[in-house]
C-alpha cells in the first residue's frame, strides 16, 4: 500500500468524519475497517423482518447538537421525537400502581438533582450506586441510570463521568434507520474493507500501520477502534504504549445494551406507537420495550449491564424465550400465538468492537482526558469514548473524529 498523511483505523462514524475532514485539508489518507462493511455500531439491516431495523444505535440523541440530524432532515427521513418517559411500569408481573409509578417519577427527579449538587473529593466513593443510595425507589431510578443508559450496573459507573455525560433531549427516532444515515454520510469515502490493522510500529519515521494486505506509512495514524479492542490487544504497538494510556483502555470498559426486538402479528396488547413499558425484575434483570415504533408489528426488548452480557452468553434462543415469557406473563398465554421472527443482537461477540459503548470505570473518569491526549504527536484517538459530554453516541463519535482530524492536519501543516 502507498504512504499516506494519515492512516484512520476504523470507518465507523468517527473514521468517517475523521477521513472527509482530513480530505477537506487536502491532505491523503488510508481508511482502513477490519469489518466488512462501514458504519461500525451503526448498521441498518432489513434482512430480520423486512424493514430496516437498527441493530446498534437507533436514537438520534441531543438532536440540537447531532450533525446527523440536519443530514436526516434534508434526506427527508421518517423522524419521531421520543421523551422516554415511562407509560406503563410492572414489578415482575404486576402493573405498578399510581404511587409506585409517581415514586419512581420523583425518583428520576431526586437524582438529576443529587447529580448537580453532588462533589466527588479524593477518597470519596465515586461508584453511582452510592449516589443513587441516597435518593428515593433506588431500585427503579437505577435501571436508565444504570444499564438502559451507560450500559453498566451502578455499581460499576463512576459518579464523575455520568455528571460528565450530557443530557440527551431531544432524541428521534428514525424509520429508514440511523445506520443508514451513517452509510450515507460515508458513502463517497474510500474505504480499505475487511483489512484489520494488526501492528502499528511508531520507532519509526512517522508511523507504519501493518495490516494483512500490506503496510502502509503515514505521518500519523488515528485510532478510533473501541477501548475494548485495544485492551484485548487486537492492535500491537511497538514500542508499547506509555502505562497510563494502555491503562486507560481497561479503565473504559465496554457496556453492554442488548436489543431482543420480537414481531407481533395481529394484536397492539392495549400499547400505543412509541410507549415505553419497563419490567422491573429481581437481580437487575429488568427489561426496557419500545411498543411498535411507527407502528410497525414490533416490541423491541432491550436488557443493559451485567445482565445483558448474561443474556449474550446464553444465546440468542434463550434471549428470546425470556422477552416472549415475560410478554405472555403481563399479556396472556394468548400473545405467544401472535409471534412471529424475532432476533438477538451480540455486539459482545463482534470482535472488533466487543461492546456497546464505554462506561468509565469508578475512579477512572480521567482515562478519557489521557486518550484525547496524543502519544509522540503521531497517534491520536477518537471514538464515541472521546466524545465529552455526547460520550456514548454516534453523533458525539462523529464530532470527536472530526475535531481529532482538524488537529492532526493543523499540526502536520505546522510542520
Amino acid at each position: 500500500m502507498e504512504d499516506v498523511d494519515v492512516v484512520v483505523i476504523g470507518a465507523g462514524s468517527a473514521g468517517l468524519s475523521a477521513a472527509k475532514t482530513l480530505r477537506a485539508a487536502g491532505l491523503s489518507f488510508k481508511l482502513v475497517e477490519a469489518m466488512n462493511r462501514i458504519g461500525g455500531r451503526a448498521w441498518t439491516s432489513d434482512q430480520h423482518f423486512g424493514v430496516p431495523f437498527d441493530i446498534g444505535c437507533a436514537w438520534l440523541h441531543a438532536a440540537d447538537r447531532n450533525p446527523y440530524f440536519p443530514e436526516a432532515q434534508a434526506g427527508r427521513w421518517t423522524l419521531h421525537h421520543h421523551d422516554m418517559n415511562i407509560d406503563h411500569l410492572y414489578y415482575r408481573n404486576r402493573k405498578a400502581s399510581d404511587d409506585e409509578e409517581a415514586a419512581m417519577k420523583a425518583a428520576d427527579v431526586r437524582l438529576f438533582e443529587l447529580l448537580a449538587a453532588h462533589e466527588v473529593k479524593v477518597g470519596d466513593d465515586d461508584r453511582l450506586s452510592a449516589l443513587l443510595a441516597k435518593g428515593h425507589a433506588p431500585r427503579a431510578a437505577a435501571t436508565f441510570a444504570g444499564p438502559m443508559d451507560f450500559g453498566a450496573d451502578e455499581d460499576e459507573i463512576s459518579i464523575r463521568d455520568f455528571q460528565a455525560a450530557a443530557d440527551l433531549d431531544p432524541n428521534y427516532f428514525t424509520k429508514e434507520g440511523f445506520g443508514a444515515l451513517v452509510a450515507r454520510f460515508g458513502a463517497d469515502v474510500p474505504v480499505e474493507l475487511s483489512t484489520p490493522v494488526r501492528k502499528i510500529l511508531w520507532d519509526v519515521p512517522g508511523v507504519a500501520c501493518v495490516t494483512d494486505r500490506g503496510t502502509i506509512r503515514a505521518k500519523a495514524v488515528i485510532v478510533t477502534a473501541s477501548p475494548a479492542v485495544l485492551a484485548f490487544e487486537e492492535i500491537e504497538f511497538a514500542p508499547a504504549l506509555p502505562d497510563r494510556h494502555f491503562a486507560a483502555f481497561f479503565d473504559l470498559p465496554m457496556g453492554m445494551l442488548t436489543k431482543l426486538p420480537v414481531e407481533i402479528r395481529g394484536t397492539r396488547l392495549g400499547l400505543a406507537p412509541f410507549d415505553d413499558l419497563l419490567i422491573e425484575r429481581l437481580a437487575r434483570h429488568d427489561i426496557y420495550f419500545l411498543c411498535f415504533p411507527f407502528d410497525l408489528d414490533l416490541m423491541v426488548g432491550f436488557v443493559g449491564g451485567d445482565f445483558a452480557w448474561e443474556m449474550s452468553a446464553a444465546g440468542e434462543a434463550a434471549g428470546v424465550d425470556f422477552v416472549v415469557d415475560r410478554l405472555c406473563a403481563i399479556f396472556g398465554g394468548d400473545v405467544r400465538k401472535h409471534v412471529g421472527r424475532a432476533m438477538m443482537t451480540n455486539w459482545g461477540g463482534e470482535r472488533f468492537v466487543r461492546g456497546a459503548y464505554a462506561a468509565a470505570r469508578p475512579g477512572r473518569s480521567q482515562a478519557r482526558a489521557t486518550l484525547m491526549q496524543p502519544v509522540a504527536e503521531k497517534i491520536f484517538f477518537a471514538g464515541e469514548h472521546l466524545a465529552g459530554p455526547l460520550m456514548q453516541t454516534c453523533g458525539g463519535a462523529r464530532l470527536s473524529g472530526e475535531a481529532v482530524a482538524r488537529t492532526v492536519a493543523a499540526q502536520l501543516a505546522a510542520k
